[in-house]
């Protein structure tokens, strides 16, 4: 699939943080083919493992090949990865997707490690602030709810869900950890939502962070 070439307006480039996120979010964006949407404060919570439904017999335990996340998807996920010029350097983008036939739904996880001068510095509530930001203002969606979250071993989290102008879903939890921005989604429609909140939730709580140190 072809990516479109992004250009980085002056106020991006006052903020790298936001740059990097929007290359970051839009490459996604583009190689998942679905558009997205987003949240409200809430209570922070912590992420537990699950097991997803229906259907448990197709789902199975995927490892990512760099062994930086577990999770369960349905079914082998599509694998693509894509360097992503910034002025600042190359991100190395990981998008693993997984869509179940004669379901209007996609389950994704992409991936992306900062340079590591960055990475080292960056504020992880503000990583995962802009990259909320970035995500609403990039797909043009609502906001639906937002909460901060941690991961199962304690990795700084943000919860999401937003709706395009399409009437697209997504519900998306994002973590930052060493240096590297973790998004886990469910995109879906209306119609395909009400009878997928077992399995939504499954997913997304079966999402776990492995730490490389």
């Amino acid at each position: 699939m072809t990516l479109k070439t992004l250009s980085y307006p002056a106020s991006l480039i006052k903020n790298p943080l936001k740059s990097l996120l929007s290359s970051v979010l839009t490459t996604t964006i583009i190689l998942t083919g679905f558009t997205s949407v987003a949240a409200k404060p809430g209570n922070q919570i912590s992420t537990a493992k699950a097991t997803v439904s229906p259907a448990a017999s197709k789902w199975k335990l995927f490892t990512a090949p760099d062994g930086g996340f577990t999770v369960l998807m349905p079914g082998n996920p599509k694998v693509t990865s894509q360097t992503q010029k910034t002025f600042m350097g190359e991100i190395n983008l990981q998008v693993f997707v997984a869509q179940p036939p004669k379901q209007e739904v996609a389950y994704v996880v992409a991936f992306n490690d900062f340079p590591d001068s960055y990475g080292k510095m960056a504020n992880p509530d503000e990583v995962l602030k802009n990259a909320q930001a970035m995500a609403l203002k990039t797909t043009q969606s609502n906001l639906i709810s937002e909460r901060s979250i941690r991961s199962s071993n304690g990795q700084p989290g943000r919860e999401i869900e937003y709706i395009n102008r399409g009437g697209k879903i997504t519900k998306s939890r994002m973590y930052f950890a060493e240096g590297r921005l973790y998004q886990v989604m469910v995109i879906t429609t209306k119609r395909q939502q009400k009878y997928l909140v077992k399995s939504i939730a499954g997913y997304l709580n079966s999402f776990n962070v492995v730490l490389r140190k």
